[in-house]
């Protein structure tokens, strides 16, 4: 992650500096996925698309873009339109202002009048957001409207029918409920976003009368962090927790140094009400299912202490690793990830100590460790950089730190038994292995998104396309649900396999880490045996395609019984399992419904 594209950035430095940064980028060793984004515009986007690429190149997606003439939005979308149909876009944005709204209301109108122009004007875009989603069947990203730069009657265009203020805020209601109503549309809120940059300078009009920009310049980068943001959570690229430092981060004063009962927190001082309603921000982020962790310089028992303050909004049970000790912080850092079975990169390191940021930033590629300022500044330093974007929420999100901490208890009962197939049974493990079903569309597409480790041939699915290949005959299609003693792991492994000529090819086997050594992948093999034999399908092609962060699985299909059958140069391997007739199930711990 570079630096320069953290928040708090510099735009016009972005600005001046974009080629440079885009090399610098491209030049990494990233594992990039690729994505198709088309911008359709209703003013100039040279700018966004080339700032959009740089947050995007920063999120390990390499964009590569269509873009509509100048304000032509409407037609490439309502239109046919031969180059954006080959183009065959992964991703639309639309990009519009409030210039782009092409009737007011008037002093002089009546209710009805202004209700009749609302619904006009809302109409006109669902139509256009209808007409691409049947076309193109991909997400499609809309900005709101950001409020006028000018009131001709003041306050009052609030509250007024006949206020520009209010034809906006009753518009972007409407823009509100057609989200709610349909998957694969999101809003990029330019309301918000304008309000934070300042609307006077966000709409400076010298750059639209000049060169028909619609927002002032040096504001595309915030835009662009924003729409970017929604992109990556879109194809997987949020992060999953925070890694949070102690002493002047979650509170103030040294604990070790000033003991607990001198440490800054709570109602009485200014300061300590900031790291108050620091820790509520923090321990806000569960209701999402973002995972908190310490990594602390300092003796276990005061960090347990401080946590324990009657001030302190965050308590132990809070978190699911606690590092506290006197280890070097990258080290505790890895601990923590290993100890989650999550890549370092997805989790989020908070310390108010720039060194300690340089050092796992330094140490642990990808990892953000934000500068996050004084402590009046770190919500917004934090916020901004939007790491856990919500595009959806599914159950599992609600319940992941109850996952997690289930996994701990696992982990303890583990170390009580000597055999391991002991301790398997001792799980009591219930799976439900079957094709993929609506209710669990969205968790899939989302698993499909987010699983790196695990993840064989690493295909992305939007909810769209897993929901096509869940009602083609041609694909075998498997999600594996897992429970046990200890609760509901969710839906944590998905299978798709295409049968072409009488051959099940496996276009995608993934699974999530932290259900790893407990016989799931043996459990889906079984299961996808029993779907192609009851298909007459008596050979299966699996594929592995390896990147920088799923060496994990390189022997996968050796361990499931396949022969290796070829090998190119970048170590893509092609494996072939022929079906005995009397094939026996690989998995013996898990009870499994299908």
């Amino acid at each position: 992650m570079l630096k320069e594209l953290e928040y708090p950035f510099d735009g016009k430095l972005l600005l001046k500096n974009k080629k440079k940064i885009r090399k610098q980028l491209l030049d990494s060793d990233a594992n990039f996925i690729d994505k198709k984004v088309a911008i359709l515009g209703g003013s100039t986007t040279k700018d966004i698309l080339q700032m959009l690429e740089l947050f995007l190149l920063n999120n390990g997606i390499r964009p590569t873009f269509y873009e509509s003439e100048y304000n032509q939005y409407y037609q490439d979308a309502m239109f046919p339109n031969e180059e954006l149909e080959e183009f065959k876009p992964d991703i639309i944005y639309v990009f519009t202002t409030n210039r782009n709204i092409t009737s007011f209301s008037q002093i002089g109108d009546t209710l009805e009048r202004i209700d009749t122009l609302i619904d006009r004007e809302y109409q006109r875009f669902s139509e256009m957001w209808d007409k691409l989603a049947n076309v193109y069947r991909c997400p499609v990203i809309q900005n709101n409207f950001e409020l006028p730069f000018y009131r001709i009657m003041g306050n009052k265009e609030a509250s007024d029918i006949h206020g520009s203020v209010n034809f906006i805020t009753r518009l972007n209601l409407k823009f509100y409920e057609y989200a709610q109503k349909h998957d694969n549309f999101y809003i990029c809120d330019i309301n918000y976003i304008s309000a934070d940059y300042g609307l006077r300078e966000w709409a400076d009009p010298f750059y639209y009368y000049m060169y028909k920009y619609a927002i002032n310049p040096s504001a595309v980068p915030l835009l662009a962090l924003n729409v970017a943001n929604i992109i990556k959570s879109i194809f997987g690229k949020n992060k999953k927790g925070f890694v949070l430092d102690l002493d002047n981060t979650l509170w103030g004063g040294v604990i070790g140094d000033d003991g607990v009962d001198n440490i800054v927190l709570g109602p009485e001082e200014s300061e300590g009400q900031g790291y108050s309603e620091f820790q509520r921000y923090i321990k806000a982020h569960k209701q999402l299912g973002i995972i908190l962790n310490i990594d602390s310089k300092n003796d276990i028992e005061n960090a347990l202490s401080g946590l324990n303050h009657p001030d302190s909004e965050l308590k132990p049970d809070d978190f699911i690793c606690i590092k506290a000790n006197w280890d070097p912080k990258d080290s505790n850092f890895t601990q923590i990830a290993n100890d989650l079975s999550l890549l370092p990169e997805s989790l989020v390191f908070i310390d108010d100590n720039p060194a300690e940021r340089h050092i796992v930033s330094n140490q642990l590629k990808d990892v953000s460790a934000p500068e996050i300022g004084d402590i009046q500044n770190y919500i917004i330093n934090i916020d901004r950089n939007g790491y856990f974007e919500v595009t959806t929420l599914s159950e599992d999100d609600y319940k992941r730190n109850e996952m997690y901490k289930e996994n701990a208890e696992r982990a303890q009962l583990q170390a009580s038994f000597s055999d391991y197939g002991e301790y398997l049974d001792s799980l009591e493990m219930q799976a439900t292995n079957k094709p993929f079903e609506a209710i669990y569309m969205s968790r899939i597409a989302q698993l499909t998104n987010k699983s790196n480790q695990f993840n064989l041939t690493t295909h992305r699915y939007t909810q769209e396309e897993i929901e096509k290949v869940a009602y083609d005959d041609s694909y075998i299609t498997i999600y594996g649900k897992l429970t046990d003693r200890f609760g509901d792991n969710g839906v944590v492994s998905v299978v798709i396999g295409h049968i072409i000529d009488g051959i099940c090819h496996i276009d995608l086997w993934l699974m999530s880490c932290r259900v790893l050594k407990r016989d799931m992948e043996f459990a889906m093999m079984d299961s996808l045996v029993h779907r192609c034999k009851a298909k007459g399908i008596h050979e299966i092609r699996g594929y592995y395609y390896p990147t920088s962060k799923n060496k994990m699985v390189r022997d996968f299909y050796h361990l499931q019984g396949f022969e290796k059958i070829s090998e190119d140069p970048d170590g893509n391997t092609e494996w072939k399992f022929s079906i005995p007739s009397d094939y026996k199930n690989k998995n013996i711990h898990i009870n499994v419904n299908e």
